[in-house]
């Protein structure tokens, strides 16, 4: 697969097969992503990877924490003042998404089902949770940024699927009971990775993007 054809191909998979992931697989796809360009090379990420049982039991944990209505508590707060543009597109997708779900507004049940997926991590076999330090800025954000989307297109190269989700770290104390990551570090962002489940009528919703004349301005060319 080349490039091009894996940045038209990755979408987010909001369902997964429960099929494990092959090992050697899973760290080729890590050793090509590592290649992504940092800060004077500073590489500010540190990762981990929960599958398995460990995954179960964070799973476990965000379902119930769900159910019990216990508020997100993310290392990186969650944005909530957007943009009047930023949230009619958000607005926009939500609509369109329920719509191709055949969910009316009306239906909370159908509704609160469908965001329940993700605490339900998807049902991802794998989930890769980025971190950095907790003293570093937003520059290594951006950094933590390139690396996920090379993960993403090196996962396509194998035909893996993937979604990278905030709500993937909502609970972060859940996710430290369970993997041995430092106080110091800041769990940024996660990435569910496994096989497409075909039969999910959620995998078969594309969002769109807006017109690249919207989007780039050229200047003097």
């Amino acid at each position: 697969m080349d490039v091009l054809e894996a940045l038209n191909s990755r979408y987010t998979c909001r369902a997964f097969k429960p099929d494990p992931l092959d090992r050697d697989i899973l760290l080729k796809i890590m050793e090509n992503a590592t290649r992504s360009p940092s800060w004077a090379n500073t590489q500010p990420w540190e990762i981990y990877i929960a599958g398995g049982y460990v995954l179960e039991s964070i799973r476990k944990g965000y379902i119930e924490s769900f159910k019990s209505d216990v508020p997100t508590d993310p290392d990186i707060p969650f944005m909530s003042d957007w943009p009047v543009q930023h949230q009619e597109r958000m607005k926009e997708l939500g609509i369109k998404l329920y719509k191709h779900l055949g969910i009316s507004k009306e239906d909370k049940d159908a509704i609160e089902a469908s965001w329940k997926l993700n605490f339900k991590l998807f049902g991802a076999p794998i989930v890769i949770y980025l971190c950095m330090h907790e003293t570093l800025s937003e520059w290594s954000m951006f950094d933590l940024g390139s690396l996920s989307q090379s993960i993403m297109l090196a996962a396509q190269e194998y035909g893996i699927d993937s979604a990278p989700a905030v709500n993937l770290v909502a609970y972060p104390k859940i996710i430290r009971k369970e993997i041995e990551i430092s106080d110091e570090l800041c769990i940024v962002l996660g990435i569910a990775l496994g096989y497409k489940d075909n039969e999910s009528s959620q995998n078969t919703f594309r969002s769109n993007r807006r017109p690249l004349n919207e989007v780039v301005r050229l200047n003097g060319i």
